[in-house]
């Protein structure tokens, strides 16, 4: 029995001392998601307090998200994360709502922990986005001395925006891929997309702040959202990718700050934006004044010309969208280097940011880059994407081989993954389908992960070895 109980020392408003506890049972578990609370009316004869101080106190924290409140039915914890945290938080080691939460793994998450403790080798892990290395560039750099690459770093004017040869390369990638063209002053370097999330959530953003992004989205289980009290707001999608009536839904709830988006190639749905959604997205968000934050990892990585993988920054002519591109992609995630595109006056504000709380970028990597941008990038990109489509269509074999029509998946167009479901199946079902892969030594992400409240899940095809399923030719 929950033992209901507000500090005596009223050095809040009573209704804050009532949010304060009920936060702390869920922290503690003692109140566990989808759980009931007691009445208002109970609760208010338990605690010693008015009724309205309980109402005002459930009021709030459904606004944080925190609870939930059903007509005729009771208030209850929210059993998801979807606008759940709404205040900064500092992480000295110890729990906290968000940290509980998230700590919550399902039965297969769990079952993969411990099957990877197991079994260390001959597992096919297509749960990871990350490039395996038999796909990574090399990586050369001209030959100079120290002394030398210390001169050249000198001659450089950084401006805290990144290395101006870097900048020009960043630009003629842009021109050559998307025949996009970017003013100099326009291209921030960043030391990925991280980074450059770090800087927006920061900069430009403040805690309880509404944002909305596609559901699903890997934009949901970024940690860094959450630190900086960000309030997650799901935005429904379908095959051309955000829906314009999902976002003027999500709009009018909540009034959005920013959305974030992954058009090309989404992740994880892999789903590619039309010219028309763009086209909605940018006149709604220019009528609600709501910016955009394009996330471009994976456009440069299509599989076929006639896919239109052009990013919604090519057609914004009134500065709505903030652009971010990455190197990690296509050289690894150790080249942690990428790129901002915005207006110069944001683009600086961030620059300083970034020199307050983290120092300049260092030159070395930027200089790698910029070589490998100039002199490899493109036998590379072609080279990779060949390949990637090779290993997207031998799994999507193996997917029909193994579940027949019982699956459902849309062919993979570029990028790195495939989502699938099994339309005619519960969750329960799905999950003892991936924990039967998981005794087969195949690890997949499961589409909560994402935010997904469906039985989907991702494959990152670039993990795939088809000799897997083969011993004679392991």
């Amino acid at each position: 029995m929950h033992k209901w109980y507000i500090s005596q020392n009223r050095a809040r408003p009573l209704y804050q001392e009532i949010m304060l506890m009920i936060e702390e049972k869920i922290t503690s578990g003692e109140l566990t998601a989808g759980q009931r609370l007691p009445s208002e009316r109970k609760l208010a004869l338990i605690l010693e307090v008015n009724r309205s101080t309980v109402i005002r106190s459930m009021e709030e924290l459904t606004a944080q998200g925190i609870l939930i409140r059903k007509k005729g039915s009771g208030t209850y914890i929210n059993p998801n994360k979807w606008g759940l945290q709404t205040k900064p938080l500092i992480n000295w080691g110890s729990s906290s709502l968000l940290n509980d939460t998230i700590k919550r793994k399902s039965i297969y998450e769990e079952a993969v922990e411990k099957h990877r403790a197991h079994i260390s080798e001959n597992l096919l892990d297509l749960s990871k986005g990350v490039l395996p290395s038999d796909l990574l560039p090399e990586l050369t750099a001209p030959q100079l001395s120290w002394k030398e690459l210390v001169k050249q770093e000198k001659n450089q004017s950084s401006r805290n925006t990144g290395i101006q040869s870097l900048k020009e390369s960043v630009q003629a990638y842009l021109e050559k891929t998307y025949e996009m063209t970017v003013p100099l002053e326009e291209i921030m370097i960043t030391s990925g997309t991280q980074n450059a999330l770090f800087l927006i959530s920061q900069g430009l953003l403040k805690p309880g702040d509404a944002i909305g992004i596609e559901a699903p989205s890997y934009f949901y289980f970024l940690r860094l959202f959450q630190a900086a009290g960000l309030r997650i707001v799901p935005i429904p999608m379908d095959a051309d990718g955000m829906t314009v009536t999902g976002l003027r839904e999500a709009s009018l709830k909540h009034p959005l700050k920013m959305v974030f988006l992954n058009p090309i190639f989404q992740n994880p749905t892999g789903r590619v934006m039309s010219q028309e959604r763009k086209a909605e997205i940018l006149d709604y968000c220019l009528l609600k004044r709501i910016p955009i934050v394009e996330d471009d990892a994976y456009g440069g990585l299509s599989f076929a010309p006639s896919i239109d993988n052009s990013p919604l920054k090519k057609m914004d002519q009134n500065e709505q969208v903030i652009y971010l591109g990455t190197l990690s992609k296509l050289a690894g995630h150790h080249l942690r280097i990428g790129w901002m595109i915005g207006p110069p006056g944001v683009l600086k504000n961030l620059a300083d940011i970034r020199l307050q709380t983290d120092a300049e970028l260092s030159f070395l990597p930027q200089f790698i880059a910029d070589h490998f941008l100039r002199t490899e990038v493109d036998a590379h990109q072609q080279k990779i994407t060949t390949e990637l489509q090779k290993r997207a269509r031998s799994m999507e074999q193996w997917l029909r081989a193994e579940f027949g029509d019982a699956i459902d998946f849309q062919p993979a167009k570029g990028g790195f993954h495939l989502y699938c479901r099994f339309p005619g199946k519960t969750k329960e079902e799905v999950d003892e389908i991936l924990l039967d892969l998981l005794k087969k030594n195949v690890i997949v992400s499961e589409g909560q992960k994402f935010g997904d409240q469906t039985n989907g899940f991702r494959l990152s095809f670039m993990n795939f070895r088809e000799n897997f399923f083969d011993p004679s030719l392991k």
